[in-house]
Order: C-alpha cells, then structure tokens, then sequence
C-alpha cells in the first residue's frame, strides 16, 4: 500500500472517530434515557480520550420503534434526546474542544408516521404516492419472495388502498422509492439543514439498500444469496452509486464534510462490495464499513486474509476505515477459549489504532464493556423478542456506559432503559481512569502514539514474518520510518527472533522503551517496535 503524498491533516481520514449510541451515553436528567445533553456534558472525558470525531445516533423525531431508525421527521429532534437548542450546544461545545460531529442519516426508509408515507398510504392518486414502493397483488401472495433480515414477509398488505408496500425491515419502516427524483430532492434538502447548522459528516445506514430491482424479481435462496450476491435483487443496484455520487457532490459543496456508508453484507463480509461504493475513491463514499474483522473468527492467520483482501479491493484514491464492534452488529466477542477479557480488549485496541486507515471506537469499547445478557422481560429491542431464546437481539451491545462504581454505573440517577452490566464495577471509566495498566489508559496512550507518528495516519502497511502462525506481524513505513507491529494471538507465549535491538514502543502488558535481543511476547501481547527510542 503505497505512501499518501498529501501532507495536509484530514480529520476524517487522520482521527478518531467516536460511536456514540446517545441512548445509553449519559442521561443529563434522570429519565433513564441518555441525551445530547448527557453527551454535551461528557464531551470533556471524550477530548481526554483524544477522539476527533463522534458519530451520533438517530435523535430525530421518531416513534422508536426500531430506536430512531424509523423516523416521522428528519429536522425535529425527538424529545426523550433533547430540542434543536441542545442539538446547537452539542455542535458549539464540540467544535470548540476541536471535535467534529458525524449524524445518522436513515435514508433506505422511513417511519410509517411520517407525513410523507401518511400522504402515500392515503390513495392510490395522491402526489406522495410513488415516494415509496407500492404494488398491486393478490391479498394472499406478496409480490415477490422478498424478505428481512430477519425472516419474515417483506411486503405489507394496506387495506386502505389493497395494495403492497415493500419495507426490507420491519413493517413500521416504509422503504423510500428513491427512483422518483422528488424522493432525492427532498432527502437532500434536509440533509442541507444539518450541514447548515455545521454538522461535519454523515453516517449513511444501509445505504446499499436504497435502490431495488426494477421488476422486483425474486431473490435466490439465501444460501445462494451469501455465495452469488449479485444475483440479490432487493438490494445493490447500480443506481444506488450514482445516488450517493450526487450526495457526495452536494457535501462537496461544504467544507471539510464528509460521509461513511453502512453497507449491508451477509457473514463472513464482503470487501470487494464495500470498496464498490467508494467507486474511485474521490467521487462517492469518502468510507465505508467493511464488518469482516467483526465476522471473522479468533485466528492470526484469519485477520491476515481478511486485511489483505480488504486493504486490495480498495480503490486507489480510497481510504479504508476499522471497525470491531457497533449497535447493530455486537460486541466484538472473538477470542480464545478461556482468555483474560482485559488482555484481548487491549490486543484488539492496538490492532485498531496501528492499521492502515480511520479507527472507530464503539462506546465502551475503551473500557472493555461487553455483551449484556439482557432478561426477557428486560429486552426493548423487537428481534431479541421475535426469537428468543435462540437469537437475544441487539440490546445487548447497547447497555448503559459505565461512568463509575455508583448506582446504576453512574449513567443515570434513575432505573435506565436498559439494565447495566453487573460488572460495572470492574470495567468502569473512573475505575480505569487512575489504573495506569488499565484498558481506557491502553487507548489513550495508543491514540497518543497514533496522532504523534505520522506513519499511521500517512505510512503504508505491510505484513512482515513474525516465525510464528499465532502472530500477527505488519509494518507502518513512511520515507525513513518504520515501526513493527506484533500481535500474539494465543494464549501461550511465542518467541520471534527477526527484531533485534528494537525498542518496544508500546506493550500491552509491559514496560514501554525497553530494548531486547530476542523478543518472547506473553500470551495475548501486542507490542509497537521501533529501531529507535524516539522517533
């Protein structure tokens, strides 16, 4: 991977971004629901961490019934997060501590409360009706096999008008018919609202979503649909491309905006897809998720195909981002059977901030939060409801942040939405804080490292031997500097010989600036090498 010749600092490609779930962030007034104001309040801890960028979840109005991803308005602010004036505090108070803010823009589907869908559904004749997918069939056979992701019938039949409309998640959510160019026009206009108050980028959910097969042909199976996926009708379009290609023209527009798509893709993930809607790199996406790191099982050698692939299907003006957890997705969970959680949370924070491209940060995730296993009677989220016991839902990746040892991890003074992780106590951030072993102090010190040598945000990576298949060893060089990467994922120490008379930079679980003739790393360590102390 060749050398960036622009010196210039991009905030979106040289930073760190934030995954802020605002629900579970910090609640400012005690209602169990965390809001812009609690992330406001927050934003100090977030500028000591030395994030650069937050990216928020939905906050405009919504019914909630997938939690701010079906939305009845895109330019109010629903009232359990907070108004517009809390909204222009956020963005003031952020931009003043030097951190961007990123939104969620839902533009695949709406709620089936906004007025747009209310004015489609009224009639077959009314002006809205072609903003969404609407199809005439038989009451008892949809149009097409198309379904969600979670198994069931995509198509709702409405007796209003006896006809089919298509929503690819639950029945609450319309999909927008983004064939119609009024759909555009008016998507776009609101975006402009944002952008005009000074947000800085957008986070595109299911962005690849947005167009469907013109003649709604069946989907293959769905096996068919993980080895031939472009034979899935329902999603991935061409049109799709040139729709966030007119977006991109539109930020463009703005200075220093930016947008980062979500694009849905079926397990084990799908790079050469994701790269797709990068296009050259300069004209479409600015980045886009690829969740196979997330997919992958607990493997060095597994990690190295899948960044090897990934960092290949990138287009050469393009620029790649990292990501091992998010709210729909889960709690990064890989590891080996029986490891210390705190050992594998700091080897996965420096895999983050030493790879090629923009590290993301899902709340908690500094900290070592994990996975919550939520009650049923507990659970919000309607999946987890839908199968349970065999599949709990997203809830359990979306618990309250844990603040300190307090009540209710000090998220809240009041019973929160989602009940926190009994062993808040342990992985908290005033806990961590004074810790200098700590998770949350192994990110701040590696994002130091990260903005202090110009070789990970401007340096090319490359894998390198490391003499062992359980290490994961690559190299960030720029002109004259070089730095080793070495990630012993095994739960047994591992001995490499190839970098004598190396500093270590940074250890995940030793002293720092030692130097060694022959390097043994711990079960689960990671280090940075350096032929120099400084550098």
């Amino acid at each position: 991977m060749k050398d960036k010749k622009d010196n210039t600092y991009i905030w979106w490609k040289h930073g760190v971004i934030y995954h802020l779930y605002i629900r579970s962030f910090f609640d400012s007034n005690n209602d169990g629901i965390g809001d812009l104001n609690g992330v406001t309040e927050k934003l100090d801890y977030l500028k000591e961490l030395g994030v650069d960028a937050i990216w928020l979840s939905p906050f405009f109005k919504s019914p909630q019934v997938d939690f701010g991803y079906d939305v009845s308005n895109y330019i109010k602010i629903h009232p359990e997060y907070g108004t517009i004036d809390d909204f222009k505090t956020l963005i003031k108070e952020a931009h003043k501590r030097g951190i961007r803010i990123i939104i969620d823009m839902i533009l695949n589907h709406t709620s089936n409360q906004h007025d747009w869908f209310v004015e489609s559904r009224s009639s077959k004749d009314n002006p809205k009706r072609d903003w969404y997918i609407w199809q005439k069939s038989d009451k008892k056979n949809p149009p097409n096999n198309w379904r969600t992701p979670f198994g069931k019938k995509a198509w709702e039949y409405d007796k209003n008008t006896n006809e089919y409309y298509f929503h690819s998640f639950f029945k609450e959510q319309p999909d927008l018919n983004w064939r119609n160019p009024n759909v555009e026009k008016a998507l776009f206009q609101d975006i402009r609202y944002w952008l005009d108050l000074g947000v800085d980028g957008l986070r595109l959910d299911v962005i690849n979503l947005i167009v469907k097969d013109k003649k709604l042909r069946d989907n293959p199976s769905f096996l068919n649909q993980i080895i031939k996926p472009d034979e899935v009708y329902s999603r991935d379009r061409p049109t799709s491309i040139k729709i966030i290609k007119s977006l991109r023209q539109l930020l463009d527009t703005y200075e220093n905006r930016m947008c980062v798509g979500e694009i849905y893709a079926l397990p084990p993930g799908n790079s050469k897809l994701v790269a797709k809607y990068m296009d050259k790199g300069d004209n479409a996406l600015n980045m886009a998720f690829d969740f196979s790191l997330i997919f992958a099982r607990w493997s060095a050698n597994k990690y190295r195909k899948v960044l090897t692939t990934g960092y290949q299907n990138i287009p050469i003006k393009g620029w790649p981002c990292t990501v091992l957890s998010n709210h729909d997705l889960n709690r990064n969970k890989a590891k080996p059977l029986f490891a210390n959680h705190a050992k594998v949370a700091k080897l996965k924070a420096l895999l983050s901030m030493t790879l090629y491209g923009t590290p993301f940060i899902y709340y908690g995730e500094e900290i070592g939060m994990k996975n919550v296993k939520v009650p049923y009677n507990k659970l919000k989220d309607r999946i987890g409801k839908m199968y349970w016991p065999f599949y709990t839902g997203r809830d359990k990746s979306r618990t309250p942040l844990h603040w300190n040892s307090s009540a209710h991890a000090g998220f809240s003074n009041n019973m929160p939405w989602l009940p926190v992780d009994r062993e808040y106590k342990k992985y908290n951030i005033d806990q961590q804080s004074s810790d200098k072993n700590s998770i949350l102090n192994a990110y701040r010190e590696l994002i130091r490292i990260r903005k202090t040598y110009k070789v990970f945000n401007k340096g090319r990576w490359s894998l390198v031997s490391s003499a062992s298949k359980h290490i994961l060893a690559y190299e960030r060089k720029r002109k004259d500097k070089q730095l080793i990467i070495l990630l012993n994922f095994s739960r047994l120490p591992k001995q490499t010989h190839q970098y004598k008379d190396y500093h270590i930079l940074f250890s995940t679980s030793r002293d720092n600036n030692q130097s060694h003739k022959s390097l043994k790393l711990a079960g689960l360590e990671g280090v940075i090498l350096s032929k120099d102390k400084l550098i």
